[in-house]
C-alpha cells in the first residue's frame, strides 16, 4: 500500500467502556488523506471520546485507532506528530506570549528554527499584532486563534477542530475557515466536530454520526441529504384561522408563514387545493429542502 492509499484515520472495532458506560460500542471508521471530514453528534455521544483516544489521552478498552498508519497506542508519539488538535477548552499557559507559546509548542516537536512558519501562522489567524502580548490578557476569541496556532505549529497532515468556532466572532470564523480550507486544498485532512451544522454542510464533503458510541450514519454530505432530506412547504397566508382543524394541526408556524412537512411532491397539489377551499387566503409559498440539521435530529431521535 502506496502511502497515498493509507488512510489518514481507521478506527477498528472500537470501544471505550466506563464502568456501566460504553462511551464508544464498536466503531468502524475510515477517513481518507485529504478529505474535510465531519465527526457529529449530541452531546454525550462519543466524539470527544473518540478524539482523545486519537491524541493518546485516553486507552481503548478494545479496538485500535491509526491516524497516517501509526498505532496510537503501540506507537503513542510518532502518531501523535501526525496529528494537530484544537480542544474545546481553552487551556493555556499564563506566563508566555503568544509567540513564545506557539515556539514551546514547536520545541515539544523537536523543531528548532521555526519562526518562518510561526509568523505565517500569526498572520494567517490574524494575531500579528498580538505576538508579543502574555496570553492572559487575551480575549477568548484570541487564545481560541492561539490554540488553533499550536494544533498547526508542527504542520501535522491530519487536523481534528473540536468545536473551534463555539463562542468566537464572526470574523475570526471566516478567517479559520479560509486557512483550514488552504490547508486541505494542501493536502491537509480536517476533521471536524461542531454543533454549527451549516458548516459541516457548507465544507465537509463526508460525515459520520454518532448516538450513545455508534455510528448512525456514515456517508457523503450530499447522498446523506438527498436520502433523508424531507421536503417542506412554506405558506403564507392572509386568514390561517379559516383552515379546518385536521389541516391546521400539519402546520408548523415558521417566521411569518406556515411549514408543511412533504413526504412525497404529488401532496403538494392537494395540500393547496384544501386551502384554497377552506378561503385561507394563499399569499406566498415556497418548497422547501430540509437540511443538515433537520435530517441530524431526525437520525439521532431514530437511533
Amino acid at each position: 500500500m502506496s502511502s497515498g492509499d493509507t488512510p489518514a484515520l481507521a478506527v477498528r472495532c472500537l470501544e471505550r467502556v466506563y464502568g456501566a458506560l460504553r462511551a464508544l460500542d464498536g466503531i468502524d471508521l475510515e477517513v481518507a488523506q485529504g478529505e474535510f471530514f465531519a465527526l457529529l453528534g449530541p452531546n454525550g455521544a462519543g466524539k470527544t471520546t473518540l478524539i482523545s483516544i486519537l491524541a493518546g489521552l485516553v486507552r481503548p478498552t478494545a479496538g485500535e485507532a491509526r491516524v497516517m498508519g501509526i498505532d496510537v497506542v503501540r506507537d503513542g508519539p510518532a502518531a501523535r506528530r501526525q496529528l494537530g488538535v484544537v480542544p474545546q477548552e481553552l487551556v493555556f499557559d499564563p506566563f508566555f506570549t503568544v509567540r513564545e507559546t506557539l515556539r514551546i509548542q514547536s520545541g515539544y516537536f523537536g523543531l528548532r528554527r521555526n519562526d518562518d512558519w510561526i509568523d505565517e501562522l500569526l498572520h494567517a489567524l490574524e494575531l500579528t499584532d498580538k505576538a508579543d502580548t502574555n496570553m492572559r490578557r487575551l480575549s477568548g476569541g484570541m487564545k481560541r486563534r492561539v490554540l488553533v496556532g499550536q494544533a498547526l505549529v508542527h504542520r501535522p497532515p491530519v487536523i481534528i477542530l473540536d468545536e473551534p468556532t463555539a463562542g468566537v466572532d464572526v470574523a475570526l470564523r471566516q478567517g479559520l475557515w479560509a486557512l483550514m480550507r488552504r490547508l486541505n486544498g494542501e493536502g491537509h485532512t480536517i476533521i471536524l466536530t461542531t454543533h454549527y451544522l451549516e458548516e459541516a454542510e457548507e465544507l465537509c464533503g463526508r460525515l459520520a454520526m454518532l448516538k450513545q458510541g455508534r455510528l448512525v450514519a456514515l456517508e457523503p454530505t450530499a447522498q446523506l441529504l438527498a436520502r433523508h432530506a424531507r421536503r417542506a412547504l412554506w405558506l403564507r397566508l392572509a386568514e390561517p384561522g379559516r383552515l379546518p382543524p385536521a389541516l391546521a394541526a400539519r402546520l408548523l408556524p415558521e417566521g411569518e408563514g406556515w411549514l408543511a412537512g412533504l413526504d412525497d411532491l404529488a401532496e403538494v397539489e392537494p395540500l393547496l387545493a384544501e386551502v384554497r377551499a377552506a378561503g385561507a387566503g394563499l399569499e406566498d409559498m415556497e418548497l422547501r429542502r430540509a437540511d443538515l440539521e433537520q435530517v441530524f435530529l431526525h437520525l439521532t431521535e431514530a437511533a
